[in-house]
């Protein structure tokens, strides 16, 4: 049990001259600088009583009081009334229409709200009377997983059993995964396999690069569908298959190209559309995306215990239906 009473430490006088948080991060065993700054702007430190900056520069013999725990409370999943669009369920498997926007499990954030409210897990817990517990307390069902603004079906494991029977169909490629994608220009080709492998961004922890050698291994395919040539730019609508599954894969992978997804501005996207060349245009033909045009539409699998073969597609959401429809009406 974590323990919530206030720790208070003195400044030894050889530490005179050290900045705030680097001070806490050095003294506070097993927190990091960027949790130590967190506390600080939530003003959860405080300096012979005061609130104080991150930046403070220490003179030696200060108290300083820290009124939340170091350590982040463990993420939890937290049963929450949210309607779920269940595309399929049997007695093992569910097959859910996840919406942009939506968090698939708790993740980073600045309070426990922000870590862990709203998210797929949640409202999973609150609609099954039972998930498999293989991914732990925090990621119960899941076996695969949806970036936050990437919409589509995402497949749910009932029990323990069908979730390491499925989550073997994943290792092994059985599973097959097609993906709607919207991306600025043309690709030069109509079809395509990108072979490249995936690491974190040193630089910037949030991105992933293709740049670094010794990532994992990531292919994906893809077939362009349409062409546009719009008054807003060229655009390409394609369909992609993964046979790998890595966070961020055809994201990172299309942006590699030079062809980042409409909307994805991580990953060098305009985060708004150029304005359409006529002036007799609606605001609905204006409309900007909130979210990235990536959409989960196709998915294929055997059942884990009847070994039947499913075979599922949802068509693109509304507000991408409605931005590829303005996008292709005559300005």
């Amino acid at each position: 049990m974590t323990d919530t009473s206030p720790t208070t430490i003195s400044v030894p006088l050889e530490d005179a001259g050290k900045r705030l948080d680097q001070f806490l991060a050095r003294h506070l065993p097993g927190i990091s600088r960027a949790r130590v700054q967190e506390l600080i702007a939530a003003e959860q430190v405080r300096v012979n009583g005061s609130a104080a900056r991150a930046s403070l520069r220490l003179r030696g013999g200060e108290r300083i009081t820290l009124l939340a725990p170091a350590e982040r409370p463990p993420l939890r999943a937290i049963a929450e009334e949210i309607p779920l669009e269940i595309v399929y369920e049997d007695d093992d498997l569910a097959v859910i229409n996840k919406p942009a926007g939506m968090m698939v499990h708790a993740g980073a954030g600045s309070t426990d709200d922000a870590r862990n409210r709203g998210t797929l897990v949640n409202a999973l817990l609150h609609h099954f009377e039972s998930l498999s517990g293989v991914g732990g307390n925090v990621r119960p069902g899941i076996v695969h997983r949806l970036d936050k603004q990437t919409s589509g079906l995402i497949v749910i494991a009932k029990n323990d059993e069908s979730h390491r029977k499925l989550a073997e169909q994943f290792a092994r490629r059985q599973v097959k995964k097609t993906y709607i994608a919207l991306v600025h220009g043309w690709l030069k080709k109509d079809q395509g396999t990108i072979s490249a492998s995936i690491s974190r961004d040193r630089v910037r922890r949030t991105r992933m690069t293709t740049r670094l050698a010794g990532g994992r291994e990531a292919i994906s395919h893809y077939r362009v569908t349409r062409r546009l040539n719009t008054s807003r730019g060229k655009f390409t609508l394609i369909e992609v298959k993964i046979d790998t599954g890595r966070t961020h894969q055809i994201r990172v992978h299309l942006a590699s190209l030079g062809h980042p997804v409409v909307g994805d501005a991580l990953y060098g996207a305009p985060a708004e559309l150029k304005p359409a060349e006529t002036k007799k245009i609606s605001s609905q033909r204006t409309a900007t995306p909130r979210r990235n045009f990536l959409h989960a539409a196709r998915v294929e699998l055997v059942q884990p215990q009847t070994g039947e073969k499913i075979a599922l597609e949802i068509p693109l959401p509304p507000e991408l239906q409605q931005l590829l429809s303005s996008l292709e009406a005559p300005s």
